[in-house]
């Protein structure tokens, strides 16, 4: 789902970035000291899974698990998604450097979103979390899709066209991560339910940045 160097116009490019300069400050600003190993974990993760390719018809589709990132991280998943699309680009070629901005808005605001939804309609008990975490687990990816399709309309492409074909083409991504969110989510909620609480929560430590 990364877009290239030479996609979007210049000034959404620089646009892009503006924007994404101005969350990451503010997700760095929310992110306390005592999440700051959870949140390399959350970052590997994210780096490792989009490694991780999905065979579908001619091309492949690979996990990008926005909805996760941000139910574990909630305000500090846009730093993290961040710091993983910049070494993917960097080692990998994964997208490109002049579209490193709208590939961070593309998967950070779904992250962003979900983890607020997480938050927000969780409940307490380990089989709701574990279904609310499945639901931001696909519905993270299909905001990301929508997003992809809003950002390569401005390329001029037609944004129906793309939206549809972006969707179809994540399907099977969509129900994998969602499966994947709802049994993390749920493993966590059981055995470390602290580890699902995040800056949306009363602060108890000092921000870093």
């Amino acid at each position: 789902m990364h877009i290239s160097d030479g996609v979007l116009p210049v000034s959404v490019s620089i646009g892009s970035y503006a924007v994404s300069l101005g969350l990451t400050v503010w997700s760095a600003r929310k992110t306390r000291s005592e999440e700051m190993p959870k949140l390399a974990v959350v970052t590997a993760a994210f780096f490792v899974a989009s490694l991780i390719h999905i065979p579908f018809g001619p091309t492949s589709v690979h996990l990008i698990i926005p909805g996760l990132t941000g139910a574990i991280l909630g305000p500090s998943a846009f730093l993290s998604i961040g710091l993983g699309l910049l070494l993917q680009s960097l080692l990998f070629q994964f997208g490109g450097l002049t579209a490193l901005g709208a590939n961070a808005l593309m998967m950070g605001v779904p992250a962003l979103a979900c983890g607020w939804f997480f938050q927000a309609f969780k409940g307490s008990s380990p089989s709701r979390q574990a279904l609310v975490g499945g639901l931001v687990g696909a519905g993270g990816t299909v905001l990301a899709a929508l997003i992809l399709a809003v950002l390569l309309v401005t390329g001029g492409e037609d944004f129906f066209g793309v939206a549809k074909l972006a969707l179809a083409a994540h399907v099977p991504v969509i129900i994998i991560e969602g499966a994947v969110s709802a049994l993390t989510i749920g493993f966590l909620a059981r055995v470390k339910p602290a580890l699902l609480l995040h800056g949306l929560e009363p602060a108890h430590g000092q921000a870093h940045g």
